[in-house]
């Protein structure tokens, strides 16, 4: 390891390649792939056992992206490539840096790749970054020339030469893809997937159990790459004509804690008549010191909100009545996601129903059930490094400590690995009482437009009008399709009656004879879905493989005939560089 940091010598000039770890990702593997924990965010932690009814998605490697679109040197981006691929790209290109972000679990396939670019790129400086950084001894572990904690854009700047002070540009990036749900692929036309929008990392509320807070410094710390609601305005302009996008993927910790700068944010949207939607994470402390008039004015119309536990010790959850919080907001029309904790200090065997019956008895549109787990760099692991509580890694391979498995710590109350069992029952009891996320997201759709679809301000009208608009067909054909399939599940089914009669009411007869027909059809791509889920289909990301402007640049200066003399017969002998794919 290189104890100081020195810029490059070709500065910025060097050649750079950024990329994730390889796949496939949703299968066992010697390289640390686990099929329990795929490359999908919401198959994985929130609708893992919904079946045909799971919203799957898979989402960038939005931290390359943003490192690459602030650097001047020429840069290549290779995001989710097989290993074959990245091979073949470390084999047959020339770079001078490589950089690799990954999570903890995948240290495997890091040390994998540092081993193809010693081979294949001897010359290079390897960069490791991301979550893994946090990972004590990874240095000892993996070939790697520096290990980046943090602000990555920064490093890259002051290693090639740059000023690391200048403004950050935002890229441009749909924030799903591939998107799947009820056997039917979700449209990628442009502007109909919200645009990624990242105007700080870190948290400073700092959670004892928070990867992302500590990677940033921790509790009080964060890093705004946007300080002002003029700034982060003009950046949502940009993405929206560039895009033509309405809407935001708000990848922010807590994006309402910054107050002055969202509210802000929320007097130039009326001033320029900008009707865009906001989907944001949040505390539910800082959600109850908005206004719902402040709230809804911002377009925010999705929120990812911890709840974690009836019982847990979170300052953001003191004295907050968090189901009456998610009424509410539901009442308005804002979908909202929790997120609960099993495997909190106070749980037993003995209240661990209970706990999870709170969870669900918030009937949330969507849950994120997760394992309490000591991630490297985190307050709580330290703690149980210090008690001496974490399981040595020869016993429980960092491969399986992702959140959705066991603990990698001996729990003083819940043994014998039943946990596993615990987080299975709540994602079932959830689904169970409150049945598929996409009923509950179109309920409180539903509940958005009546309440608004009359409000005198035109531009949260139109809001709402263009939010709802697939509830007057696919939505409802969608509802119309799930009650057929529930019509022996009585608590389901009888959701369902209740929002499609609803729906017939609010939107008239179109609405419901596209439901009739289309929902034959969707009913049918549920029972294929099914099938294919039974013969063991598993999805994966798509390869991305992008330059930036210098990048570019190079690779035409590359790609002018090189004219050579055939020795032999004198014949001309025109050569390409290799295409991009």
């Amino acid at each position: 390891m290189k104890s100081a940091l020195k810029i490059h010598p070709r500065g910025g000039e060097a050649r750079v390649l950024l990329s994730s770890v390889f796949g496939p990702y949703a299968r066992d593997d010697e390289f640390g792939s686990r099929k329990i924990n795929p490359m999908e965010l919401y198959q994985n932690q929130v609708t893992r056992v919904q079946g045909a009814f799971s919203l799957r998605l898979f989402h960038r490697s939005f931290g390359l992206m943003f490192i690459q679109r602030n650097i001047k040197a020429p840069c290549t981006l290779l995001d989710f490539p097989s290993l074959d691929r990245f091979i073949d790209e470390c084999r047959n290109q020339d770079y001078d840096i490589v950089g690799i972000s990954s999570i903890v679990p995948n240290v495997g396939k890091v040390k994998k790749m540092c081993e193809i670019i010693r081979q294949y790129l001897p010359s290079a400086v390897i960069v490791v970054g991301g979550h893994i950084a946090n990972k004590a001894g990874l240095e000892e572990e993996i070939d790697a020339d520096h290990i980046v904690r943090g602000d990555g854009v920064r490093w890259f700047r002051e290693f090639l030469g740059q000023n690391p002070e200048q403004p950050v540009l935002h890229p441009f990036a749909e924030s799903a893809h591939r998107g799947r749900i009820l056997g039917h692929n979700l449209s990628e036309k442009p502007g109909d997937t919200a645009a990624v929008l990242i105007p700080s990392v870190g948290c400073p509320v700092g959670c004892n159990f928070c990867s992302t807070s500590a990677l940033f410094g921790g509790k009080g710390n964060f890093i705004n790459f946007y300080e002002t609601g003029d700034e982060l305005f003009q950046v949502m302009c940009d993405i929206e004509k560039e895009m033509k996008v309405r809407s935001f993927f708000v990848l922010d910790e807590n994006f309402l804690l910054h107050r002055k700068r969202a509210l802000r944010l929320l007097d130039l949207m009326k001033e320029h008549n900008k009707s865009w939607m906001l989907n944001i994470f949040s505390s539910a402390r800082v959600i109850q010191s908005y206004s719902m008039e402040e709230i809804v004015g911002l377009g925010i119309g999705w929120i990812w909100m911890g709840i974690e536990g009836s019982a847990s010790r979170y300052r953001k959850l003191k004295d907050i009545d968090t189901m009456a919080l998610v009424r509410t907001l539901q009442s308005h029309g804002i979908r909202v996601l929790g997120s609960s904790i099993i495997g909190l200090e106070n749980h037993t065997p003995e209240n661990i129903g209970a706990a999870i019956d709170y969870a669900v008895g918030h009937n949330t549109d969507f849950h994120q059930f997760m394992l309490y787990t000591p991630n490297p760099g985190t307050p709580l692991y330290e703690k149980h490094k210090k008690d001496g509580t974490l399981y040595d890694e020869s016993v429980f391979p960092v491969a399986d400590a992702h959140g959705q498995y066991r603990f990698n710590f001996r729990h003083r109350n819940i043994l014998d690995g039943r946990e596993e069992k615990y987080l299975l029952d709540a994602f079932e009891k959830d689904f169970t009482v409150n049945g598929p996320s996409l009923l509950r997201l179109i309920r409180t759709l539903l509940n958005g437009w009546k309440r608004y679809k009359n409000h005198p301000d035109r531009r949260i009208r139109d809001r709402f009008t263009w939010e709802v608009s697939p509830l007057r067909s696919t939505y409802a054909g969608a509802v119309w399709a799930m009650k057929q399939y529930f019509r022996k599940d009585r608590n389901t089914e009888q959701k369902l009656s209740s929002l499609l009669k609803d729906m017939y009411l609010e939107f008239g007869w179109k609405t419901r004879m596209l439901a009739r027909i289309t929902g034959m059809y969707i009913f049918i791509s549920i029972k294929r879905e099914e099938r294919l889920l039974a013969r063991g289909k598993t999805w994966e990301p798509n390869i991305y493989y992008e330059k930036n402007e210098a990048a570019l640049r190079m690779e035409k200066k590359s790609q002018q005939f090189r004219v050579t003399r055939n020795a032999g017969s004198g014949t001309l002998v025109a050569a390409h560089a290799p295409a991009k794919i």
